[in-house]
């Protein structure tokens, strides 16, 4: 178990205290010990436990559960209230905007116990006179629940890529080394979510079971004589074999690999009845007289007209990144310090630069920065920054966009920042004119350089506000703001599918990985991914800029 699984395992023993009506000051301090486990700055091992007893808020009676946990996988007094609690009452924790007190009127007053029943019982209006709900709070749970149906069976690609890697490395070695294997669908197009990961394999079927059912963890799902060959993983994620003959190998390839509409679109311009058999993809294309077209773009938008005419954008790499903006240290809710954070960018990425914003004032919950604090930041950076040159960390803020739209500290402040990236963290629940217009406030504020993760969205658990996309990227391009590819893996915002929109507005798109420690500066492979599928250049990518460039764009935008 890593740590944010033990954290969670904890933070849902603390939901069941709460659920089970337990010591109020005892689930708190569960609740409490929770949320420090997740920012622990060191893994947790049976051999750091005694450590862990000794930080402040966890103690030894949390350590001990722990220990039981990683020993066994559970332990005897989370075991206990797991067996008082229905099956569907536990699954209705995991539902947004339903906490322990509001289930506990809807097992003990309402008498319901399944996530279907509480759907149906919305439809039926049966929440609105509950203590604690009302109208509003029903649809909020109706939609919830909706968001979630509409999500079963699907998974992040981060959350899967470790694992698919490791079952291909697998077959790699069980298979002769002269076949030919590859991810296909979905996966190799690098969609933020998807439903399996593909992989298309030169060998016989009866060659692909026989290596498949070494495979530890790996449980065939379809009958063994049918193609693709689908497993599931224990934790429920689906694998689809395919295999294919060497002459077909890269014309299944192509096949396997675009979206529907990519291939209608290759069919489109095909004279005869199918694709043509070459001996690579490169080959293919150029037959339908058609530049090389990458796997991440072959989504069926313009893509065909753009390799005809030999257009097609050269796509953004991990190594053209020079930098990582938006980021949160100690002074805030990160877990690493202003130096660890620096050294970390530069001597294991090699990287140029480093952006810290912490949290400003509003985010009281994040350990929001205060004036005084913001000063504080400021002469570490220059101090740093003396020292560590010529690596340089820039000075900004995450600055939290009001209910009105304004910026949450007074003009003379953000005028110190390098830059502030804006962002909307509170008040999620708005319609999408008053979405667009707080946004289009913000984007309008002379201090603003970026905007931070435009639409507030969490893949697969929160859809995000609804925003006039087009409004909002027209106002970035009037006003010079860059616009934040969130590459958090459950963020990706802004979504890939508006990049072509914002550079054709002359727009500078910058990943950010809103690294809240050092493991979280890896995610911007993440929004590399995304941003490729958007079609995003180095060019139009804000933090490929070498230092100096980019030191003298942040001076042209204060100035």
């Amino acid at each position: 178990m890593d740590n944010k699984t033990i954290a969670k395992t904890i933070r849902r023993y603390a939901q069941l205290m709460e659920l089970h009506g337990e010591n109020a000051f005892r689930t708190k301090a569960i609740a409490a010990a929770a949320f420090k486990l997740d920012k622990l700055p060191f893994r947790i091992t049976p051999e750091s436990l005694e450590k862990l007893s000794e930080v402040p808020g966890v103690g030894k009676s949390t350590a001990d559960k722990i220990s039981a946990l990683l020993a066994t996988g559970s332990f005897p007094e989370l075991e206990r209230l797991l067996t008082a609690t229905p099956a569907g009452i536990r699954e209705m924790l995991t539902i947004k905007g339903l906490g322990p007190k509001k289930i506990q009127v809807i097992w003990r007053e309402l008498g319901i116990e399944t996530v279907g029943e509480l759907f149906y019982a919305c439809n039926e209006n049966r929440l609105i006179e509950a203590k604690g709900f009302g109208f509003k709070t029903q649809e909020e749970i109706k939609k919830a629940i909706e968001f979630a149906i509409a999500n079963q069976g699907w998974f992040l690609y981060a959350n899967v890529e470790k694992l698919a890697d490791e079952i291909m490395f697998s077959l790699q070695n069980l298979l002769p080394n002269d076949r030919k294997i590859s991810y296909t669908g979905d996966f190799r197009r690098k969609c933020e979510v998807l439903q399996s990961v593909d992989l298309l394999i030169e060998a016989s079927l009866h060659e692909l079971t026989a290596a498949l059912v070494t495979l530890t963890g790996l449980s065939i799902q379809s009958p063994t004589n049918s193609q693709p060959l689908e497993a599931r993983t224990d934790t429920g994620i689906l694998f689809r074999f395919i295999p294919t003959d060497p002459r077909s190998f890269y014309r299944q390839l192509v096949i396997s690999t675009g979206s529907d509409e990519h291939l209608r679109l290759l069919e489109d311009r095909l004279t005869e009845s199918q694709l043509p058999e070459f001996d690579s993809e490169e080959a293919i294309y150029r037959s339908l007289k058609l530049a090389y077209i990458e796997p991440e773009l072959r989504e069926g938008t313009n893509e065909l007209a753009l390799a005809e005419t030999g257009t097609l954008p050269t796509l953004v790499n991990y190594t053209d990144l020079r930098g990582a903006l938006h980021n949160h240290s100690t002074y805030s809710d990160g877990v690493n310090t202003l130096e660890e954070m620096a050294l970390y960018c530069r001597d294991e990425l090699r990287l140029e630069y480093l952006g810290i914003s912490d949290h400003s004032k509003t985010a009281i919950y994040a350990k929001g920065l205060t004036i005084e604090r913001v000063q504080e930041q400021w002469a570490e950076i220059d101090a740093l920054n003396a020292r560590l040159a010529p690596f340089y960390i820039f000075k900004g803020i995450e600055s939290d966009i009001l209910s009105d739209g304004s910026l949450d500290y007074p003009d003379e402040v953000l005028a110190g920042f390098d830059f502030v990236v804006a962002s909307i963290h509170a008040n999620l629940r708005m319609d999408i004119e008053k979405a667009t217009a707080r946004l289009l406030r913000a984007i309008e504020n002379p201090y603003t350089t970026i905007l931070g993760h435009p639409t507030g969205r969490l893949l697969l658990s929160r859809s995000g506000y609804p925003i006039d996309y087009a409004r909002v990227i027209d106002a970035c391009a009037a006003n010079g703001v860059a616009i934040e590819i969130n590459a958090n893996p459950l963020r990706l915002d802004l979504d890939w599918r508006w990049h072509r929109y914002a550079v054709e507005k002359g727009i500078l798109l910058s990943i950010n990985p809103d690294a809240h420690r050092n493991s979280g500066f890896q995610d911007m492979q993440y929004g590399v991914h995304v941003a490729r599928k958007g079609g995003l250049t180095a060019g139009n990518c804000l933090n490929t800029f070498p230092l100096e460039r980019i030191k003298e764009y942040f001076h042209r935008q204060r100035s």
